[in-house]
């Protein structure tokens, strides 16, 4: 009787699949967070209950109703370079989960090859050709091809996230730049009605001085307010030029080739209604990156568990080698080889274990950063709601200042005029009324950066609409929609 003796590849066969079953896969569990049932801010009285469906969707500036504002959105959407750059960025991980997928199929290689040669001790002068074709392949046997590909997957969704999330803070900030540089228009406005009002002032002053009823006491006083309202007019033009080219840059444009005119009107304060706690995980782009950005992580650890088990590589190559061409493609020129490599690390000082352990803690590391970031966008939200409501309040007082500060200053000019109180008193009741009236702007102003930041912190738009504010993205990216 003959016997049998198995052949290396039918003992490798059933040691491999043995060792299949011992595929690496993360071991850790999904990131929960505990978030509150409502906002502390949202509960107060100032902001009546409303659907989510009246939340600001896609273009959210639109809120503000302001076509200029609606244009410049859309310019930093397609110009803005540090937007251009992030896009990159997504492109190259989106490249990399390409070539993290490519290593499922084999490799194919070809070669070709002629020499001449003359052989030293004999002294022979032959010819040498050889045409070749191999192909090698690494089966993923222990899913560290499959955990690469998730580990790209979810960079990539970050990657989009933090597009989204960059653009998102460049439309922020536009849109605060430019409602600031509105406030700056309307307190310019005022500055030039207060130079004129100073000097109509003036020259009253100094006609009751020459027909002598004031003193020239009084008439350096009402002059020097008038230099004072000057100074501070021309102030403002620092602070507008700076906006201006601040939002240019933006725009991606250079500010010599950028203006914006002067628009008379303010837009109102919209009030934002900010859902629920909850609904940040879903809106809020910056905690979409982060959340993935774990994803990776807890793929990356079972990527190094991987190197525990040995890597098996099927390859086989053939081909011709001949003196001749004519000889080259001939049975007796042809050659080929097949079969299996196997081949693991005994001894390695350490190494795998402490990258398990370096991959691990990278994880508990994105675990954490994404738990922080959840927590400082509640506290956003919540920051930006009180300011919405706190402010809303100090305006209604702050206008009853100006009413005040404008009747205290008609007053105190019919006194004046009537010769029954001093031109101290009017210049005292002017400064405090255009102080007023310029702290009302402060304010709107301030009511305006705390509508922006609400809006910002609650994620932007819901990007559900026909035309979501999310620029250059590609479509079929949905990881970074808000």
């Amino acid at each position: 009787m003959k016997t049998i003796v198995p052949s290396r590849l039918s003992l490798a066969v059933p040691l491999v699949l043995m060792l299949a079953a011992c595929a690496a896969t993360p071991p850790e569990p999904a990131v929960k967070v505990a978030l509150p049932a409502s906002y502390t801010q949202a509960n107060s009285d100032w902001q009546p209950a409303q659907a989510l469906a009246a939340a600001p969707r896609g273009a959210w500036w639109s809120v503000f109703d302001d076509p200029v504002l609606a244009d410049l959105e859309a310019q930093v959407a397609q110009h803005n370079q540090s937007l251009a750059a992030q896009l990159a960025a997504y492109e190259q991980a989106q490249a990399a989960v390409s070539q993290a997928q490519a290593a499922y199929y084999p490799t194919l290689t070809t070669g070709a090859s002629a020499t001449r040669a003359k052989t030293a001790n004999i002294g022979t002068v032959g010819n040498s050709l050889s045409a070749s074709l191999g192909a090698s392949w690494e089966p993923d046997l222990w899913g560290k091809v499959r955990l690469q590909v998730q580990a790209g997957q979810a960079s990539a969704a970050a990657s989009a996230a933090t597009l989204a999330s960059t653009q998102l803070s460049l439309q922020s900030t536009l849109a605060t730049s430019y409602l600031q540089l509105r406030s700056v228009d309307a307190q310019t406005k005022l500055a030039n009605d207060t130079v004129a009002a100073y000097q109509r002032a003036l020259q009253l002053t100094d006609n009751r001085y020459k027909a002598g009823v004031d003193t020239a006491a009084d008439v350096a006083q009402a002059r020097t307010q008038l230099l004072q309202a000057q100074t501070s007019l021309t102030d403002l033009g620092v602070t507008r030029v700076q906006l201006q080219n601040a939002i240019a840059v933006l725009v991606g444009k250079p500010p010599s080739e950028f203006s914006l005119p002067v628009v008379s009107t303010l837009p109102a304060v919209p009030a934002i209604p900010a859902g629920i706690p909850a609904q940040l995980l879903q809106r809020r782009p910056d905690l979409a990156a982060a959340q993935a950005q774990v994803a990776a992580a807890n793929a990356q650890i079972g990527v190094a568990q991987t190197a525990w088990f040995p890597n098996l590589t099927l390859s086989a190559q053939g081909g011709s080698q001949a003196a001749r061409i004519a000889q080259l493609f001939s049975a007796p020129s042809l050659f080929w080889s097949i079969g299996p490599q196997l081949a693991a690390t005994l001894f390695d000082g350490g190494l795998r274990r402490a990258q398990v352990a370096s991959s691990q803690a990278a994880y508990r590391q994105t675990v954490a950063s994404y738990r922080q970031s959840v927590l400082t966008a509640l506290q956003q939200v919540e920051d930006n709601l009180a300011a919405q409501r706190i402010l809303a309040q100090e305006a209604q007082q702050q206008a009853e200042v100006v009413q005040a500060a404008d009747v205290s200053l008609r007053l105190a000019e019919n006194q004046y005029k009537a010769g029954t109180a001093p031109y101290l008193n009017v210049l005292t009741a002017q400064t405090t009324a255009t102080s007023a009236r310029n702290a009302q702007l402060t304010l709107l102003n301030r009511r305006y950066a705390a509508s922006v930041g609400l809006i910002q912190a609650l994620g932007g738009g819901w990007g559900d609409d026909d035309a979501p504010a999310i620029g250059p993205l590609p479509a079929a990216s949905t990881a970074a929609r808000y």
